[in-house]
């Protein structure tokens, strides 16, 4: 029974080690602000110099703050500790009493990553009134003002017939010319989220080769490529889509990131996904040029 207690006493204290292996704090720079005010959040952490830390970036969700700017500090390590710190300056356009705000710090292990979370700030809302006069002061007007009784109903039926008909002219005569600057527009934000996303992806997963990441990196390929190609890219094996695009160098690069999904070996990823974002990315133009001859030969 002895050896028992000790044991699972060792036990509990690695377990609270590793649980306080990154301290994260946070906290306002001031206790209230008005509505829509600049405001600065303070978030610090504190963890091995052999950790591998990072904070959220502009595309986390922080509402009903919004984001104005992210502020960042060089790391400061001292007898084996390193500090970082940042800066997030948010405005309130909440009308609650009181928001609160705890952001979290992500550490990177070999697989996974582990999030740990500041402690929850308050914000109030600072409300501020002018002063009304015991006796409001009215200005004396005493001029007669008519008033115009009789509506003209027929004018205004033919002002907005007018309207109506000028509108549904110019929506004839433009009708394809707007349905393709509107699928072109729908093209490029579908490729900037794509983009951004990507890159967030791939940073992480050159960072930590995880199995996780790499099959969610080629599951945001596969369907992008799908949306605008309307080729079943997620039914495909790497081979298929390596015979379908024409391109053995697809193969190499899908290859590459299936050795980290199903063989579980870590392999440097970059070439690979800067490939697969440039053969995206001539899917992308293929698209556009498509809609502007698909335009031009109606």
């Amino acid at each position: 029974m002895g050896k028992i207690g000790i044991f699972l006493s060792l036990l509990l204290f690695s377990h609270s080690s590793f649980a306080q292996s990154v301290q994260v704090e946070g906290y306002f720079t001031q206790d209230s602000a008005k509505l829509g005010e600049r405001v600065g959040f303070v978030l610090k952490a504190r963890y091995p110099e052999s950790s591998q830390v990072i904070f959220p970036d502009s595309t986390y969700d922080l509402s009903p703050l919004v984001l104005l700017e992210k502020k960042t500090f060089i790391s400061q390590t001292q007898d084996g500790e390193t500090l970082d710190s940042a800066i997030y300056y948010l405005s309130n356009f909440s009308l609650d009493p009181s928001v609160y705000l705890s952001l979290p710090v992500y550490e990177l292990s070999r697989y996974d990553s582990i999030t740990y979370f500041s402690n929850e700030a308050e914000l109030k809302l600072k409300l501020t009134l002018d002063s009304i006069p015991e006796q409001p002061v009215f200005q004396e007007n005493n001029v007669y003002q008519p008033i115009e009784k009789n509506f003209n109903w027929l004018l205004a039926a033919l002002i907005i017939g007018g309207i109506v008909l000028l509108l549904g002219g110019f929506a004839l005569l433009f009708a394809k010319r707007i349905k393709a600057l509107f699928k072109r527009n729908r093209e490029k934000i579908r490729w900037l989220q794509f983009e951004r996303k990507w890159k967030k992806l791939t940073g992480l997963l050159a960072q930590n080769p995880a199995l996780e990441l790499a099959d969610e990196v080629v599951g945001l390929w596969k369907g992008y490529m799908e949306s605008i190609t309307d080729l079943p890219f997620q039914e495909w094996t790497s081979s298929e889509i390596s015979e379908a695009l024409d391109d053995k160098e697809i193969f190499k690069a899908l290859r590459s990131m299936d050795m980290i999904i199903y063989a579980g070996k870590e392999a440097k990823s970059e070439e690979a996904t800067n490939y697969l974002l440039g053969i995206a990315k001539i899917k992308y133009q293929e698209k556009l040029n498509h809609i502007r001859n698909e335009r031009a030969t109606r």
